[in-house]
């Protein structure tokens, strides 16, 4: 057995008694209106207690599900969480609370249970959102379905509407002179899915342009992914340059970004901009972030990937063994348009 992990309390962090009772009705609105969990439907809650955010989000599942079965990830074996996994029939729920990435085999856990038709919420990397962070976090799981479900549908029909689509950002402009593809939702709306739940706080629709080649222009990077997958704000948002699809310099550049981009060349030989982003999580913005890149990655604006990895679009040009990368930049996000119809502004979505 291997040697529980320190406990934490509600007095011994930063949470005010305010944030926990958030916490529980923002996770009590997920499993109804998004995940739609309701009894005989078992729930099986895999948590640990490393950091307090993950201490509270447990605490939050079990006001949610007083009928389901608490795994303290800490105190047992793998084999055992296995086990309960095993146990379970499709339609059921799990939910995982993670400080780190809990490390059950070498598989990713929230994939496998999904080939099982098991409903997944995943909570992860919990500890790179320390102190008052926490308390953003917990606000970025609050579901508002009206807002979600209607303006993202919106903007998915918007974007597969459009002919072209131009982001405006500190006075630059880039423009993608292209029809886009198929665009993704993540908006906790899974009746047309094959899988229910997924990594949360969820709010976000994306694409990419059809023809990668036609995105070219200049846009103002605020935030970027680093090499430890947190968040990296530059004192000075980054002008980046793309020329045909490819990005061909940084303004203002800091030797973070340059790293970046030089170990992205090193292995795949160009930097291709690729996946474009509509993030909808009103809880994140400019000045509220987390350092955790993949929960900012839903912040209320424009986002691109660099690299040429992109699991759900592929492209002729790129071979799936040969694509390594995909980096997360986040745009100064002034103005989205698509065709002549302006889609974002004053910090909002608007699509038409």
């Amino acid at each position: 057995m291997r040697k529980p992990y320190p406990l934490y309390s509600p007095t011994m962090n930063a949470f005010p008694p305010a944030a926990w009772d958030a916490a529980a009705r923002n996770v009590s609105d997920l499993l109804a209106h998004a995940i739609e969990y309701a009894p005989p439907q078992q729930a099986l809650v895999v948590f640990d207690q490393r950091c307090p955010l993950a201490e509270v989000l447990a605490a939050a599942y079990r006001a949610a599900l007083p009928a389901g079965r608490f795994i303290d990830f800490g105190t047992v074996q793998p084999e055992e969480v296995l086990a309960a996994f095993a146990q379970l029939q499709a339609g059921d729920l799990v939910v995982l609370v993670q400080t780190t990435s809990f490390r059950l085999n070498e598989y990713r856990i929230r994939m496998e249970l999904f080939k099982r038709g098991l409903k997944v919420i995943e909570h992860m990397h919990l500890s790179r959102m320390p102190g008052e962070q926490g308390l953003v976090y917990v606000d970025a799981l609050a579901y508002d379905p009206a807002y979600y479900r209607g303006v993202g549908h919106a903007l998915k029909a918007r974007i597969e509407r459009a002919r072209s689509g131009v982001v405006e950002s500190g006075g630059e402009r880039l423009v993608f002179a292209s029809p886009f593809e198929e665009a993704k939702l993540n908006i906790g709306d899974y009746g047309a899915m094959k899988n229910v739940g997924g990594l949360f706080p969820i709010g976000e629709v994306f694409t990419e342009a059809q023809d990668l080649e036609a995105v070219n222009g200049r846009a103002k990077v605020f935030v970027f992914g680093d090499t430890t997958f947190h968040v990296n704000r530059p004192a000075t948002p980054i002008t980046m340059i793309v020329e045909k699809g490819r990005v061909a310099g940084a303004e203002n550049s800091t030797p973070e970004f340059d790293n970046m981009l030089e170990i992205i060349r090193a292995h795949e030989g160009e930097v291709w901009v690729r996946e474009l982003g509509f993030g909808m999580n009103r809880a994140f913005s400019r000045e509220r972030t987390v350092d955790d890149i993949g929960t900012y990655e839903r912040m209320c604006g424009i986002h691109l990937s660099l690299g040429a990895k992109h699991g759900q679009y592929q492209k002729p040009q790129f071979k799936r063994k040969d694509a390594r990368f995909h980096v997360d930049v986040f745009v100064q996000t002034d103005a989205v348009f698509l065709d002549d119809d302006q889609v974002y502004r004053d910090g909002r979505w608007a699509p038409a």
